[in-house]
C-alpha cells in the first residue's frame, strides 16, 4: 500500500473542503502538500461527474483505514493513535485488540487536547513522545479541519519519516463509538446520512454546511479558492 512508504496521508471531507479550505491558511497548506489525498468527499466526486465530465472515484477516510488496518503487509506493532478523548481512546483500544488482536501499551494512545479551530497547531508533549517512540505509523483519529494540520506539524517537526494517517472519525465507527456505517452504505456516499441519524444535533448542522461547497467548486472549478485568512509564518 503507498500511504505505508511514509509521509502525510489526509481525506478532506466536505464540510472542511467547505469551510476550512477557505477560511484558513493552515489548512490549506496541510491539504495542498500531503503527500498522498484521499477524494472523500462525494459531494466533490459527484459535482466533478456531473459539471465537470471528469469521474473521481471516491476513497472514503472509512474505506482506507479498513483496508490499511487488515492489510497484512503492514505492521501495527509499534503505531501510535491520537485519540479525541478518553471514552474513544478505550472503546478503539479494546476493538483493536478484539479485531487485531493488538495488545497496545497504554503510552501508544494519546488524547489530545482541545486545539484552536484555525491556525498553526503545536504541541510539544505529543511531538516529543512521538519522537521517543519513533512508530512507523501515527493514526491521527481527530476531527476535520484539525487533524489535518496536526498531521502537517507533526510531518514537519518530527526527526524521522513515519506514516501519518488522519482519518478522523474512521475508528470510531468501526469500534461503535459513532454510527456503523456498512460498507453499502459507504459505498453508495450515504455515511453522511447515517451520522445525522446517529446524532442528529451535531451532524445536520455539519453537513448542511457542506452544501457551501457547490459554492466554492462553481466559483473556482479545479482552482484553489482564495483563503480569507491572511497566511502568518508562525
Amino acid at each position: 500500500m503507498e500511504a505505508s512508504r511514509g509521509g502525510l496521508c489526509v481525506a478532506p471531507s466536505g464540510p472542511g473542503l467547505a469551510g476550512d479550505l477557505v477560511k484558513c491558511s493552515f489548512y490549506e497548506r496541510a491539504v495542498t502538500q500531503a503527500d498522498l489525498v484521499l477524494p472523500d468527499s462525494g459531494l466533490m466526486c459527484l459535482w466533478s461527474f456531473f459539471f465537470s465530465r471528469k469521474s473521481i472515484r471516491r476513497i472514503s477516510g472509512l474505506a482506507f483505514l479498513r483496508a490499511y488496518l487488515f492489510d497484512k503487509d503492514v505492521s501495527l506493532d509499534d503505531a501510535f493513535w491520537v485519540m479525541p478523548d478518553q471514552e474513544q481512546s478505550e472503546a478503539n483500544g479494546q476493538w483493536i485488540k478484539k479485531e487485531l488482536g493488538l495488545s497496545i501499551q497504554d503510552e501508544a494512545f494519546y488524547v489530545a487536547p482541545t486545539y484552536a479551530k484555525t491556525g498553526l497547531i503545536e504541541d510539544l508533549e505529543l511531538l516529543d513522545r512521538i519522537q521517543k517512540r519513533r512508530p512507523k505509523t501515527i493514526f491521527i483519529q481527530l476531527g476535520g479541519g484539525v487533524q489535518e494540520r496536526l498531521g502537517f506539524y507533526l510531518r514537519e517537526n518530527l526527526s524521522f519519516s513515519s506514516t501519518i494517517l488522519c482519518t478522523g472519525a474512521a475508528l470510531a465507527f468501526l469500534s461503535g463509538k459513532q454510527a456503523r456505517i456498512p460498507n453499502w452504505a459507504d459505498r453508495f456516499y450515504l455515511g453522511w446520512f447515517l451520522r445525522c441519524l446517529f446524532k442528529p444535533t451535531v451532524f445536520i448542522p455539519r453537513y448542511l454546511k457542506a452544501f457551501r461547497l457547490i459554492g466554492v467548486l462553481a466559483k473556482n472549478g479545479n482552482s484553489l479558492p482564495k483563503v480569507v485568512e491572511p497566511f502568518s509564518q508562525t
